[in-house]
């Protein structure tokens, strides 16, 4: 089961020219009418989608690492025709009209190859995008109606931008996650704050595997955690609506720019970024983001792994500490475990502020709970 995704039956269904959006395609309709996906404005059309799959790169030359289509049913496909007037919608009050330019097929198991480096459907991203139609959708759009919105804290690229100028930040470092904030996470926010003048927390808060943790819990584990711990005027909270897609090296590379759209100066990729299981090596991330950085316009911040290490009594990595053979640290999966059945986690790892709060709700969410969003803005 999907814990933060609304999936129609049909990945795409198109009726009497309107087409319902599953959750991580309407939030890239969203995200590129904002400008997050600058120079991107509009969906992808055919020499854009063959030109990034096969190089990161629009057809133009901007670096651009992940496709972004409104995959379609080859039926509705012949449907259209240049000119036609479409309308799009999701279950959230999203609305917006695209005029069409252009149909075209979508090559599953080469974007698969290229872009995530498998077509192992054990790899969520590969299983979902194998399970999306086989044509694509492209055209001018115009937003109509935004979505409801989920959480107080900004999603608007224009807002965060306006957060960054108004405390008057000239060096911002970005850190992307899916996951709650452990203290080796912590340590690499100070060791940045050191760096940078400000730090946005931007959690990606769209379509995750079913075992990653909810992004309302997620989100309550943020806001105690910045209130207890780090300085309020240096630090802010925002939204990344996006979905995620699991793709590793590219889109480590994907979120670094996206996060120039939204103010960074720097951004933090820590190891095996944007990853999942054994399918990219630690560094290949960052190796790729350094590598791109220049053109990219923004300034990585790497780092080695981090954990508590009892000899040093404190946070420490392989570049600080000597004893990594002693190193204490949990998996994902048995931080789940954990917080599933009600068990605190260890303040070496994680602050009990942060604990209390993803243990509570946890063990008091059902199924049905988890399976859609539950928090509203007020």
């Amino acid at each position: 089961m999907d814990t933060q995704a609304h999936h129609p039956e049909s990945p795409v269904e198109l009726s009497r020219s309107i087409i319902d959006l599953p959750e991580p395609v309407a939030a890239d309709l969203l995200l590129l009418c904002w400008g997050a996906y600058a120079p991107l404005t509009t969906f992808m059309n055919r020499d854009d989608y063959q030109s990034v799959v096969e190089r990161g790169r629009l057809a133009g030359g901007d670096p651009f690492p992940l496709p972004i289509v409104l995959p379609i049913p080859e039926s509705a496909a012949r449907s259209l025709s240049p000119g036609d007037v479409v309308h799009l919608k999701s279950f959230d009050g999203l609305r917006a009209r695209m005029v069409v330019r252009e149909t075209f097929p979508r090559l599953h198991e080469f974007e698969a190859l290229q872009v995530y480096h498998t077509q192992d459907e054990h790899h969520p991203g590969v299983a979902e995008l194998f399970n999306t139609p086989n044509w694509c959708l492209s055209g001018t759009l115009e937003l109509l109606e935004e979505p409801r919105q989920l959480f107080t804290e900004p999603s608007k690229p224009s807002l965060v931008r306006a957060i960054i100028a108004q405390r008057e930040w000239k060096s911002v470092v970005f850190f992307q996650t899916r996951n709650p904030i452990h203290r080796a996470h912590e340590y690499l926010h100070k060791v940045a704050l050191e760096i940078c003048d400000g730090l946005v927390l931007h959690p990606l808060v769209g379509w995750t595997k079913s075992d990653d943790i909810p992004a309302p819990i997620r989100m309550a584990s943020y806001r105690v955690l910045l209130e207890h711990y780090y300085p309020k005027e240096r630090t802010a909270l925002a939204v990344f609506p996006a979905a995620m897609r699991y793709a590793g090296p590219r889109e480590a590379l994907f979120h670094a720019l996206v996060r120039k759209n939204y103010g960074a100066t720097h951004f933090v990729v820590g190891r095996d970024a944007a990853g999942v299981g054994d399918f990219y090596g630690p560094d290949e991330a960052r190796e790729l983001v350094e590598a791109w950085a220049d053109e990219i316009g923004i300034i990585p911040l790497t780092f080695e792994a981090a954990a508590y290490c009892p000899h040093c009594r404190q946070i420490a990595s392989g570049r600080t500490c000597p004893h990594s053979q002693h190193w204490f640290s949990l998996s994902g999966t048995e931080v789940r475990r954990r917080l599933s059945h009600g068990e605190a986690l260890p303040s070496e790892f994680m602050r009990p502020e942060v604990s209390d709060v993803l243990t509570h709700a946890l063990t008091n969410l059902s199924e049905d709970d988890l399976s859609v969003p539950r928090e509203k803005s007020s």
